[in-house]
């Protein structure tokens, strides 16, 4: 883990950067070829410069910031969500991995969000809002991608009032999301308008997702990113999620239903983050959750995620998260992350997630066109086909295969039975529980290595079922059953915000620690 590699942002106090103070302001506002501003206008280029900074930080991507990238997400939400674990002992083992949250570590994922995703959304706004409506939309789109992440990890945030002088309110998450249903709702309309009428992709030299500006592309993504939001809401509003989500399947574009519709990062340099943690720093490998599903379902895209281990030839091999661990050097061999970070495409919303959404709707009787079997088959279908794997017939109608033990070859304390007692193939005579624990079982194999996405839908559902940890170093604020809900305010915008702050906490419904549950995670049952 290289901490001492933080760049600039992870210390500007975040309440400055609404109006200004950013670790990266000369990258964003200075142009590297010295053209000047009369210049950089020309063919919207001072609109254009702030959209890459904007795309390479909703996950943090470039050469030497894989240490923030390791902060941002992969010292929690990636090992939260039952993907990944690491075979380090940071902090002699008191730490995010064992429910002792760690602000040093956790300031990063605010700290990086709003000097580069909030700002330059903020910037474009100023820029285009009433006269290229079409660069705003796209904006906003990127703005909702990026900061509905940091809503969803710690509740109440900055958002309406961004751009105001300190100190800055918060808005409660429910007002939050509303208003990205909104944004989404001028995004789709803007875009859609424009499609209709055949205007030239101006935004396509600009454009790092591999959709070269196109509209319609655009307007897909808008649309799965609704149907994504409108489900995280279903249990505390349901009316208005399955509104939300009619809406978005029900759009003359729809949701994503091909393989080059999925939202990504192609970049032209910089490969995922995830392949230096794991590949070079040894800091991450498999987790215990995946080495019991994946190998209990002989899972074809086991190979593609996962290398074998170097401890144990010809085997994969993971980690319990949340043990006490005496050395790195005792597990560091086990299965690093495979060829599926070794590229220079990063997947951050798939076609899968689509179907796997709408199975989900269907399930709750919502119109998505189409039932939940073919659905969820389809989801399942989608994945293969994205990470290329074979076999998907024989996968589709296993019937019998579970999840297996799982055995830590260093101490047997570690050792579990299988908690996800679930099979693969679609059973109509299932319950609704059951049918839902299938739905996200295999939407979670399909969205791997994407860390954020599936906690957030494992605090919504409770599925995958994960091995607890079996050190809690909490303190009791968050309990093994349902591990972290959230994390904790960030102790800069305690120390610079702190009025702020405390709009935050009042509209939390908690104490501001990592068992609050969030607005939208409701302790009640999934049907």
């Amino acid at each position: 883990m290289k901490l001492n590699n933080i760049k600039k942002t992870a210390i500007c106090m975040s309440f400055l950067a609404a109006v200004g103070c950013t670790g990266n302001f000369d990258e964003i506002n200075t142009n590297p070829n010295g053209f000047s501003n009369d210049q950089l206008k020309d063919d919207f280029n001072d609109i254009k410069k702030g959209f890459a900074p904007m795309f390479n930080n909703i996950q943090v991507l470039g050469d030497q910031l894989e240490s923030q990238y390791q902060l941002q997400q992969n010292l929690n939400a990636d090992i939260w969500s039952g993907y990944m674990a690491t075979p380090t002992p940071f902090r002699g083992g008191s730490n995010n991995t064992t429910y002792d949250l760690i602000d040093g570590w956790n300031n990063a994922i605010w700290t990086n969000a709003y000097p580069t995703v909030m700002f330059n959304a903020y910037d474009i706004a100023n820029k285009t809002k009433g006269k290229f409506d079409h660069f705003y939309a796209l904006s906003l789109i990127l703005k909702v991608e990026g900061m509905h992440r940091i809503t969803d990890i710690f509740g109440p945030i900055i958002y309406s009032q961004y751009g105001k002088n300190a100190p800055i309110a918060y808005d409660s998450q429910e007002e939050v999301y509303n208003q990205m249903f909104s944004e989404l709702d001028f995004a789709v309309d803007e875009l859609t308008k424009r499609a209709d009428a055949g205007e030239p992709f101006v935004f396509k030299d600009a454009d790092l997702s591999g959709y070269e500006g196109n509209y319609t592309s655009w307007v897909k993504f808008a649309n799965t990113l609704r149907l994504r939001l409108a489900m995280r809401i279903v249990k505390v509003k349901p009316a208005l999620a399955k509104a939300q989500a009619e809406k978005a399947v029900a759009h003359k574009f729809g949701v994503f239903t091909a393989k080059k519709d999925a939202f990504k990062i192609v970049s032209p340099t910089f490969t995922n983050p995830i392949a230096t943690i794991s590949g070079s720093w040894l800091d991450i490998r498999m987790s215990a959750d995946m080495e019991s599903i994946l190998k209990g379902y002989n899972d074809p895209r086991m190979p593609i995620y996962f290398d074998k281990s170097n401890q144990f030839a010809g085997q994969f091999k993971g980690i319990r998260t949340g043990i006490a661990i005496g050395g790195k050097g005792d597990r560091e061999n086990f299965s690093g992350i495979g060829e599926v970070v070794r590229s220079k495409t990063i997947y951050l919303v798939t076609t899968a997630e689509a179907y796997f959404l709408r199975a989900e709707g269907a399930l709750r009787g919502w119109n998505m066109g189409g039932d939940a079997k073919s659905l969820y088959e389809a989801g399942i279908q989608a994945s293969f086909d994205q990470r290329e794997a074979s076999g998907i017939a024989k996968y589709l109608t296993d019937n019998t295969s579970l999840p297996v033990a799982y055995v830590d070859p260093v101490a047997a304390v570690n050792n579990s039975a299988p908690v996800n007692n679930i099979t693969i193939a679609w059973d109509d005579a299932a319950t609704n529980e059951v049918k839902l624990q299938r739905i996200i079982t295999q939407k979670w194999i399909a969205g791997f290595p994407e860390g954020q996405e599936a906690w957030s839908d494992y605090r919504r559902t409770g599925y995958p079922k994960l091995f607890p940890v079996v050190v809690n170093n909490s303190g009791g604020k968050i309990t093994t059953e349902l591990g972290p809900r959230r994390i904790n305010f960030t102790s800069n915008e305690v120390l610079n915000n702190k009025e702020g702050v405390a709009t935050g906490v009042a509209k939390l419904g908690g104490p501001d620690n990592g068992g609050t549950r969030l607005w939208w995670d409701v302790n009640a049952p999934n049907f």
